[in-house]
């Protein structure tokens, strides 16, 4: 594994070499994947979303039916071009991610980190963490999904990612899934009192 935090130029490597890397078009895991994630969501509609690493937007187009405003994030732009056809006509905003060094302004009903975190060395994960925590509603639903298979070239394993994430804020968790495959944890700001 490597210590540090992957940077852009990484996934810019990646789009360049294949436009959809992880096989997301067309991945029966991913196809379950994103219906898992959907099906864990407990509001049927979200004014305000946030999906953080969209990659080429199959999740996105998905997770726009629910929402009236969806910022979708990625720090390569061509996986972000892509998206953006895909989503054409949806409720759809597309940015080049700046997190955790500069969250987008506003608060978010809906937060989206399907693997993502593990790209983060820990400290990266922490800023992550409290940037989530500041761009969330109060009544925010925060999701997380996570690959549990070996990951040499990120800093952290799935497991390690998610671990990190909860120890950096003041989560509560609302709702735990796994498979052989992944992870799935739905969260919310912790209330206290």
């Amino acid at each position: 594994m490597t210590a540090r935090s992957l940077q852009p130029g990484y996934f810019d490597q990646l789009y360049a070499a294949d436009p959809d890397p992880w096989r997301m078009e067309s991945s029966a895991y991913e196809d379950a994947k994103y219906s898992a994630t959907l099906a864990a969501l407990p509001r049927a509609h979200y004014p305000r979303a946030i999906e953080i690493g969209c990659s080429v937007g199959v999740l996105t187009a998905r997770l726009a039916a629910r929402c009236d405003d969806l910022l979708a994030l990625d720090v390569a732009r061509a996986a972000l071009d892509r998206a953006a056809q895909r989503c054409h006509g949806l409720p759809v905003r597309f940015a080049l991610s700046t997190l955790p060094e500069t969250p987008p302004p506003g608060r978010f009903d809906l937060i989206v980190l399907s693997e993502v975190l593990y790209y983060f060395d820990s400290a990266g994960v922490a800023r992550l963490a409290a940037a989530v925590s500041a761009m969330a509603a109060p009544d925010a639903d925060i999701v997380l999904v996570h690959w549990l298979g070996e990951t040499p070239d990120y800093p952290l394993t799935g497991e390690e990612a998610v671990a990190a994430f909860k120890s950096a804020g003041a989560w509560q968790v609302r709702q735990r899934a796994r498979t052989p495959d992944y992870r799935l944890d739905l969260l919310s700001i912790a209330r206290s009192g």
